[in-house]
Order: structure tokens, then C-alpha cells, then sequence
């Protein structure tokens, strides 16, 4: 039987534009055993959502009873609305070797780090102050307002990367890339994840003496 392995926490932040969600999506795609978690939310099921799929759907009072019982990892108040990520499946997945994404913001990564411990927690950082502000415009999704609150909230979001384990350099989706899945993959070999490897080898020695 194969050595036991434990799943590995890969957390991701950037500022807005900064091309994360098409690199976490290409590192889904090529490594489709990396899962993400399934949050809870106070806000209402949109059409074609399913409980407990897309959302675990909880009332306000449910919500807090939850993080007071500190069931979260982490969670965050937007636009009058609870997010939060559930504790106990997260760790039962880590557990069982299953390697979970978290997309997050900076004070739900710093949340991660204080309830789950090790990981690897990545930024991404855009290759200038014009290049972002030129993706950030030619998205086409937002409104110029919108645009400037983002650019203007990314030196802070930036002044934060330190906190991080690795820093990935998005000024070109191929060679970024490639950096991000060099981190998965290097992790992915880290003695801690492998706690039994070097234990059920040597076995096989002593069984043969």
C-alpha cells in the first residue's frame, strides 16, 4: 500500500487585474484533484445554485453561532452579507490527502494561516503600476470609478505581499505560469506532507532481516 499522504493547502491572493483567476483556473484544469472548498454565506441561493454545493447557505444567527464556536477558518463581512469558510472539512479533506485552493483576499489568507497552519501561501504581483492599470481598463467590466478604487487599493494590497511564502510575477501568463505550478509541485514533495514515506520504507529492511 502506498505511503499516506496529506493534502496540501495552496492559497492564492493578488490585487484585482492582476491575472490571478486565469492562472488558478489553467492550475485546476491541467491538476483536476485540486478542489476548492465549499463556503458558507448568509446571502440568499441565485438561480441554478445548490446548497451544499455551491454554497452552504446559513441564516445570520447560524452564521455567528458558528464563528463564536470557531467552526471558520476564516471569514469576512461584504456588502452586508457573512462569507466563510467551514473548518472541519477543510482539515478532514487535508487529512485524506486531498489538495485544496483557496482564492481569498489578504485578511482571509492571514486568517488561514492563524486556524490551518502550514501551507503555501502565494502573491501575485503585477509587473507595474501602468500594466495593471491598462488590464483593469481593458477587462471592459467595470466602470472607471470601479477601476480607480481598484488601482488605488492595490499599493496596500501589495505593501502585504511579505506575509506571503512565494511571489509570483505576472508579466506574462506563460512564464507566470509556470512559476505558479512550480510552487504546487515543489510543495507537493515538502517531507511534511509525506509523514509515513520514510517510516513504511525502512519497514521493508527490517522485515528482511
Amino acid at each position: 500500500m502506498p505511503a499516506r499522504r496529506l493534502g496540501l493547502l495552496l492559497v492564492v491572493c493578488a490585487p484585482s487585474g492582476t491575472g490571478k483567476s486565469t492562472l488558478i483556473k489553467r492550475l485546476c484544469a491541467e491538476f483536476p484533484a485540486l478542489s476548492f472548498s465549499v463556503s458558507a454565506t448568509t446571502r440568499a441561493p441565485r438561480p441554478g445554485e445548490t446548497p451544499d454545493v455551491d454554497y452552504h447557505f446559513l441564516t445570520r444567527e447560524t452564521f455567528l453561532d458558528w464563528r463564536e464556536a470557531g467552526r471558520l477558518a476564516e471569514w469576512a463581512e461584504v456588502h452586508g452579507n457573512f462569507y466563510g469558510t467551514p473548518l472541519e472539512p477543510v482539515r478532514q479533506a487535508l487529512a485524506a490527502g486531498r489538495d485544496m485552493l483557496f482564492d481569498i483576499d489578504i485578511q482571509g489568507a492571514a486568517q488561514l494561516r492563524q486556524s490551518l497552519g502550514s501551507g503555501a501561501y502565494v502573491f501575485i504581483l503585477p509587473p507595474s503600476r501602468s500594466e495593471l492599470s491598462r488590464r483593469l481598463s481593458g477587462r471592459g467590466t467595470d466602470s472607471p470609478e470601479v477601476v480607480a478604487r481598484r488601482l488605488a487599493a492595490a499599493p496596500r494590497e501589495i505593501e502585504a505581499a511579505p506575509l506571503f511564502d512565494y511571489w509570483v510575477e505576472n508579466d506574462g501568463l506563460e512564464a507566470a505560469y509556470e512559476d505558479l505550478r512550480a510552487v504546487y509541485m515543489a510543495e507537493r514533495r515538502r517531507p511534511r506532507y509525506h509523514p509515513d514515506l520514510l517510516r513504511e520504507l525502512l519497514v521493508q529492511w527490517e522485515a528482511a532481516i
